[in-house]
């Protein structure tokens, strides 16, 4: 399958390099990375491969599909400006001609990309993505995660409730979600195991300060079959860590405590601004504040009562396993671009946002 991935990315580059104008290009994208292309449809169907395929051919097809957008772009560039020439040679006095300098364009917001960087990772590792309400139920939003009734997050000072109500844990009551989790439940209600999913989206919580806001972004992952171990969870895990953050990287999971994940852990990634938490110029770290770790996420095993939610779906605690993990997209965009304050990604202020164009 990789051998058919290099054959159609070679042959793409040939097209792109031939193509004479930007008609020509355009014919050239939709043939090889359009909706019914070969390439695009080989990584919608990662997940059907045999497990010891998915990973190499998701990165093989990730990798040419990237190399083609980025290639498509520059040829772009370059036979839009050539063009251009020749539409002024041929009409010297241009009125219409935009202003100098002419407008940019206008780009992808800095958590819509790290979003869909993540999503990329995971759909190479044969995970699809799901969506859910934004407006959900305390069933689902803790209930069925084995939110302990004393859970702080149920209070009303920590959780946004849609309508005043005298009962928090009536199951029917509505909230803003606090995380995707509940998307968790809503899929296994939907699809008997095997199932890999992802889950961005917004959540909200009553929190403002420099790594906190009211409304933020979260990516969830699920993954439910038979004889999965916490070890697939730290090898999926260290996947993503060197995608995102670098090949040299490595993960570490500390012991700690989720109501939805039996065991839980921490998980940490290896700075990637210094060696053992002292910097190139013999400095402690600010990044990683000297340890030399960096926390990133949470995660565990899926904790055999949340399974009990979904029993009647296929979801026996005695016949399969799972791991699930929640990271914060702000979060990853701000260590990977060096962003000091969370406030900065919602300020709209584009001396700061074009930076990420």
């Amino acid at each position: 399958m990789t051998d058919r991935i290099a054959e159609i990315r070679a042959e793409a580059e040939q097209a792109i390099a031939a193509a004479t104008d930007t008609h020509g290009l355009e014919e050239v994208r939709i043939q090889y990375l359009g909706r019914k292309a070969e390439l695009p449809n080989l990584l919608r169907n990662v997940a059907e491969l045999p497990a010891a395929e998915r990973a190499a051919t998701g990165k093989a097809a990730n990798e040419a599909r990237k190399a083609l957008e980025a290639a498509i772009e520059q040829r772009a560039e370059q036979l839009a400006a050539a063009e251009l020439d020749q539409r002024l040679e041929r009409d010297r006095v241009d009125i219409t001609l935009d202003g100098d300098p002419v407008p940019q364009l206008g780009h992808l917001h800095l958590i819509t990309q790290t979003q869909r960087e993540i999503e990329d990772v995971f759909i190479g590792l044969g995970f699809n993505v799901a969506e859910g309400p934004e407006v959900e139920t305390v069933y689902y939003n803790f209930d069925a995660l084995n939110f302990d009734s004393t859970h702080p997050s149920r209070l009303m000072t920590d959780t946004f409730y849609v309508q005043p109500t005298d009962d928090i844990f009536d199951p029917s009551a509505r909230l803003l979600r606090v995380h995707t989790s509940p998307v968790q439940i809503r899929a296994m209600e939907q699809q008997p195991p095997p199932i890999y999913i992802v889950i961005p989206g917004r959540v909200y919580r009553p929190d403002n300060d420099a790594t906190h806001t009211p409304q933020f972004h979260q990516m969830e992952g699920l993954a439910v079959d038979t004889d999965i171990t916490l070890g697939d969870l730290q090898g999926t895990l260290l996947t993503f860590a060197r995608a995102i953050f670098g090949d040299e990287r490595q993960v570490r999971l500390r012991p700690h405590f989720f109501p939805f994940t039996e065991p839980s852990v921490e998980v940490d990634v290896s700075c990637f601004n210094c060696v053992g938490g002292v910097t190139a110029e013999g400095e402690r770290c600010g990044l990683c504040k000297g340890e030399g770790w960096i926390e990133i996420l949470g995660a565990g095993m899926v904790d055999p009562n949340v399974f009990g939610y979904v029993r009647r779906n296929g979801y026996d605690p005695e016949r399969v396993q799972g791991f699930a993990f929640g990271m914060g997209i702000e979060r990853i965009a701000m260590l990977k671009h060096g962003v000091p304050d969370l406030r900065l990604i919602y300020d709209n202020d584009v001396r700061f946002l074009e930076q990420f164009g």
